[in-house]
């Protein structure tokens, strides 16, 4: 049974890295399914990947992942939010624990809205939230160097993601797992 999903969509391959680096972070105490959602999961503009919503449906844990575009969420991950208020209006997903990560081309790029709406989705879903728990700035190995208290935000250095915000996914995966592995009703 997957006990943590990952479900995010990754145009450039930077928010895959993440998603991978949030695995890695997860891996050594819980199970991870890798959920990308593709651009054929989306048809006439609607989400039609039954098997990767029932992988959320067994799952203990979702992340959500997409980068930020014109500053929201990409339009297919949109679209695969749409398509979850099936799920939603039955609460199948209700309890579940929940984390977002995204990335962007500027350092205030509204990757901050991005990550309200994951939190908004998961609590439509009765999910319940796991933010980053290390002070942005405060970080001896610059991990949350953006600051966002609310899950990962991150952005581009010189046309690559820094280690330290891979390393900050890395850190986010144990805390979900972590977290995930706690008596939750």
């Amino acid at each position: 049974m997957t006990q943590l999903a990952i479900v995010y969509f990754s145009a450039s391959g930077n928010t895959e890295k993440l998603a991978r680096a949030i695995e890695h972070g997860a891996a050594s105490t819980t199970d991870v399914t890798l959920c990308r959602i593709s651009g054929d999961d989306v048809v006439s503009g609607r989400f039609q990947n039954e098997m990767l919503l029932r992988t959320i449906d067994a799952a203990r844990g979702v992340a959500f992942g997409s980068p930020t575009y014109m500053g929201g969420p990409s339009a297919q991950f949109k679209a695969f939010a749409d398509a979850s208020s099936d799920r939603w209006s039955k609460q199948k997903w209700a309890n579940k624990i929940a984390a977002g990560f995204t990335t962007g081309a500027c350092a205030s790029g509204d990757q901050l809205h991005t990550l309200t709406y994951f939190t908004i989705l998961a609590a439509q879903h009765g999910m319940l939230w796991c933010g980053l728990d290390i002070p942005g700035g405060e970080d001896p190995s610059d991990r949350n160097r953006l600051g966002s208290q609310l899950g990962l935000a991150t952005h581009l250095v010189d046309g690559a993601l820094p280690q330290s915000d891979l390393s900050t996914a890395q850190y986010l995966g144990k805390r979900l797992a972590q977290i995930m592995s706690r008596d939750v009703p």
